[in-house]
């Protein structure tokens, strides 16, 4: 089975900006940039305006290595230099749950896993050390 982990990068509002420099800067190639107003409307959940423009996803290639980007959601607390999280993709379900369960363990589950519009499982967990990962079984294509 193999894993791949990535840097995520999390933004106030300004990840269109980095990821801008940080391909210019790298080298890199940008695979993709969603905003949270790509995504379908939910009438429960009604987005504000200013959400709509900032960056939910952007994935950017450098060499072989990759880059992932986001804003936070408006209102969600945000510290500058202290805004990495670890992105890990296992290819199966079962092994992201095993993964997601032994990080939660003395930690705190952030977003439980679920089906989202990218993955068929996602979730999130900040571990007994104040690390967040964002665990995210890849699509199949």
């Amino acid at each position: 089975m193999s894993i791949l982990l990535n840097p995520y990068l999390i933004f106030d509002g300004n990840a269109k900006e980095a990821v801008s420099f940080y391909e210019k800067a790298l080298g890199g190639k940008v695979l993709g940039i969603m905003t949270y107003g790509d995504m379908p409307e939910d009438p429960d959940h009604p987005m504000p305006e200013e959400t709509k423009s900032r960056v939910m996803h952007a994935h950017l290639k450098v060499g072989d290595a990759d880059l992932m980007f986001s804003d936070t959601y408006p209102g969600e607390p945000y510290q500058r230099g202290n805004a990495v999280q670890i992105a890990i993709r296992p290819g199966d379900p079962e092994q992201a749950r095993a993964i997601f369960n032994a990080l939660a363990e003395g930690g705190q589950v952030v977003l439980p896993l679920q089906k989202t519009d990218w993955s068929p499982l996602y979730g999130m967990v900040t571990d007994r050390y104040g690390i967040t990962f964002q665990v995210n079984v890849r699509a199949e294509n």
